[in-house]
């Protein structure tokens, strides 16, 4: 017994388990309110250019011409421990123009309505047609009513929009509901589904412990370093792995 709480692989397994209960149990009471994360992102997909040589090419919309035409996607996700029902999001920009729109609560067969605020400011009666602020009202922001906002549900926002200016435009979300803030995140590229530099830190993190056994239990300098090596290459592996098993434990916790 004195052997194994004098090992230094007890004490930093000991320290990693010991560690998981209290983040768990902090958890528990921190998500009494709840946290919704989104990202955006944007592609270009059109631009409209004279060439005194090649010629002109133009790029409309209801006969419009529009500069510079982007994709944009945002996608909305519930990263609490808790379900939520009747949200209403708003998706707002001041420096592009939305046109066309499709939004889907991913993994369903369900599409997003506008709230019935936002559908009665648009309202244009029969035989009328749309005033100059519902113009400018469509083309700068959408209500959306989500029925049901599942622990881990993702919802997805997808719009054509003409940027004004010559760079990728910039569009918000913005969720106001008892309980829940709601946070911008940085779109990453994903390893099994986990941004990069999360599945860095978490793999860095974990590569302490596996120091620590290396240390423990490889007595020959050049292994020990080509492991370390060899294990740093592929970091990101185990930490994301690692994050996707948090993330099952999370649902397991909470139901």
């Amino acid at each position: 017994m004195a052997a194994l709480f004098g090992s230094k692989v007890f004490i930093a397994v000991a320290s990693a388990i010991g560690s998981i209960i209290v983040t768990l149990l902090t958890q528990q009471v921190l998500n009494r309110r709840g946290r919704f994360r989104y990202f955006v992102s944007h592609y270009q997909v059109g631009l409209s250019a004279d060439d005194a040589i090649f010629g002109s090419v133009r790029v409309t919309w209801n006969g419009n011409m529009v500069a510079n035409l982007f994709s944009s996607t945002a996608e909305l996700v519930n990263e609490s421990m808790r379900d939520y029902a009747n949200i209403a999001v708003r998706v707002f920009t001041t420096d592009t123009v939305l046109l066309t729109e499709r939004t889907e609560i991913v993994g369903t067969t369900h599409a997003l309505r506008w709230t019935d605020a936002f559908s009665q400011r648009l309202h244009v009666p029969l035989g009328q047609e749309a005033t100059q602020e519902q113009l400018q009202l469509y083309g700068g922001q959408r209500d959306y009513f989500i029925p049901t906002m599942n622990r881990g549900q993702i919802v997805r926002f997808t719009f054509l929009n003409a940027a004004r200016f010559d760079r990728p435009p910039t569009i918000w979300l913005d969720v106001l509901h008892p309980g829940v803030k709601l946070e911008f995140r940085v779109a990453h590229n994903q390893i099994f589904g986990v941004p990069q530099p999360a599945a860095a830190l978490v793999g860095c993190l974990l590569g302490i412990v596996i120091l620590a056994v290396i240390l423990a239990y490889v007595h020959t300098l050049w292994l020990a370093a080509v492991t370390s090596l060899i294990y740093g290459f592929f970091a990101q592996i185990p930490g994301a792995l690692t994050i996707r098993a948090w993330r099952r434990l999370q649902q397991l916790f909470g139901g």
